[in-house]
């Protein structure tokens, strides 16, 4: 499977993962920029063309998942955002925010998830 080299926003509170998945979406053709969640905070690029958000569902700190996520559709409205986790099933609380899930462990199902999501998006009109 290959993309057309559409851009992952990569975020969790685990430098390591973030580096993982990173790997992951690269190997399939994808774009990974990443932002790492801090005890409180975190820096999501606000001058990137994102097309489809990955993030984590448990993290560490002060922030929920649902607090980034809140943050992620207020700076890319249009994003679609896939949850990562290691619960059999979306979280409740991130059901108004996820157009995904996906279980951690499984990175061919989260490369489907993401060309699925990328491939049912709009294509811009072409323009000179």
């Amino acid at each position: 499977m290959q993309s057309t080299g559409k851009t992952v926003l990569l975020i969790d509170d685990d430098a390591s993962h973030l580096k993982l998945y990173s790997l992951i979406v690269a190997t399939a053709g994808f774009r990974a920029l990443t932002a790492l969640v801090t005890r409180n905070d975190v820096e999501i690029p606000d001058h990137e063309q994102i097309d489809v958000t990955l993030l984590d569902y448990r993290l560490g700190g002060t922030l929920s998942s649902a607090d980034v996520a809140s943050r992620i559709q207020s700076a890319y409205p249009a994003c679609p955002i896939v949850v990562l986790s290691d619960m059999m099933w979306m979280p409740d609380d991130m059901k108004p925010y996820g157009a995904a899930f996906v279980r951690k462990g499984e990175p061919q199902q989260l490369l489907t998830t993401l060309a699925a999501i990328i491939d049912a998006q709009p294509t811009p009109p072409f323009s000179a």
